[in-house]
């Protein structure tokens, strides 16, 4: 700790090239050497029997390590070396200095660090699913969009951006998700950017009325959730060996529903208080002040919830944590995938989703590994065994169930 917290950014470039060069062929050859000989199918690989994989010490131990690195991230950067004066960096954020310079021509800061830590965990942890997956073309072709989208989209070209002295930005990110985007500080940013701001300030508000509704509409939430977001990027490539920890039972289902919804019932009403204040000055819309609202949101959902707990956890709870229970874009992307409405030109309802997963259940064995591997909590195989379409609003659509049914039960559609 002493070494890190009294490095300076002399060497850093060096450092920084050396240890990630480090990581990246650690994790190259674990990956290759363990799945080299996998066979198409099944993926159990003794995930209950694993210290790490089965809530064992090293599992307690690497959510601990989590959890206090999110702690300090989010409240103690100065711990990381961020310097007070966002020039003059030590310790770990000094040391991606020579990368946030090469980028935006500026010191990194502990937003800087994770990004790029987050991004380059991804990556390494895409090429590791994409070669234990190799057999499935869909689950190949999905982490390729999701290390894309987390790497340009989210990460190269918002960095980019703040060197052309443009608002940070990140293009896939979508409110409620970012529940940020109608606070003052960042309509000003944008308004302020000119016309390219007021196009960012158009895609934002296109993007959750427009777009959204639309892909969800034709793909289902998967989309967003197993395609695009970085959220479930992570949770699909990092989390992969925690997938089969989620609370599959009756009463986890109810408080995901509860909690979820109660989440975009949250951020709803602080976003509109916050507009309602800054269109009309009057800031109680809610008895609550607005600006309390919206700073309760980012401590209690934005950070600790998202953060804290939604990686943190990953070792003991699964990987889709914040995805099932907090995340606020999931329970709008549910609601438009599982719901049915009446359409004035329809005589009968109309789903709101075309997406669903099919069932074969004369087939099905009964062998449960599309339920153990469901992230989401879902019980597939009770779905499977009655032969009725999988249609639930938490699903994300990742096709892992039918990755490791052994016999071809489950299939992936778009009605």
């Amino acid at each position: 700790m002493v070494f890190w917290l009294s490095f300076r950014s002399e060497g850093a470039a060096l450092w920084l090239w050396s240890s990630t060069g480090l990581v990246t062929v650690g994790s190259l050859w674990f990956t290759f050497g363990q799945y080299k000989n996998s066979l198409p199918g099944i993926k159990n690989n003794h995930n209950w029997f694993t210290s790490l994989s089965s809530r064992g010490a090293l599992a307690w131990m690497l959510a601990i390590f989590l959890t206090g690195f999110y702690v300090l991230l989010y409240w103690y950067p100065h711990l990381l070396g961020q310097g007070s004066d966002g020039a003059s960096n030590s310790g770990l954020v000094g040391l991606f200095d020579p990368l946030s310079m090469f980028l935006k021509g500026k010191p990194a800061s502990q937003w800087f660090v994770y990004g790029a830590i987050y991004t380059l965990t991804i990556l390494l942890m895409g090429i590791k699913f994409i070669y234990k997956y190799r057999h499935s073309k869909y689950q190949v072709y999905r982490t390729i969009s999701i290390m894309f989208f987390q790497t340009t989209i989210a990460f190269i070209l918002p960095e980019i951006m703040q060197s052309l002295n443009k608002p940070y930005y990140d293009f896939k990110n979508i409110w409620p998700l970012n529940y940020y985007f109608f606070f003052d500080w960042n309509i000003d940013a944008m308004l302020a950017a000119g016309t390219f701001g007021y196009f960012m300030l158009f895609w934002g508000i296109l993007s959750f009325l427009v777009i959204t509704p639309v892909l969800t509409y034709y793909f289902g939430k998967r989309w967003y959730c197993s395609w695009v977001c970085g959220c479930g990027g992570l949770a699909e490539t990092a989390g992969d060996p925690f997938r089969h920890l989620s609370n599959k039972s009756l009463k986890a289902w109810k408080i995901e529903r509860w909690m979820i919804h109660g989440v975009l019932v949250f951020v709803t009403m602080m976003t509109v208080a916050v507009l309602v204040a800054r269109f009309t000055g009057f800031r109680n819309i809610f008895i609550i002040d607005s600006g309390t609202l919206s700073s309760w949101y980012g401590f209690f959902i934005g950070a600790a919830f998202s953060g804290v707990v939604g990686v943190g956890f990953y070792p003991l709870l699964g990987s889709r944590v914040w995805c099932r229970f907090g995340c606020p874009m999931a329970a709008y992307l549910g609601i438009l995938q599982r719901f049915t409405i009446k359409l004035p030109w329809h005589k009968e309802t109309k789903r709101m989703s075309k997406f669903r997963i099919t069932t074969n259940g004369s087939q099905c064995i009964s062998c449960g590994n599309c339920s153990t591997y469901c992230e989401m909590g879902i019980d597939v195989k009770a779905y499977a065994q009655r032969q009725e379409d999988i249609v639930r609003a938490s699903c994300v659509g990742c096709g892992i169930c039918s990755a490791v049914c052994p016999r071809g039960v489950l299939r992936l559609e778009s009605l």
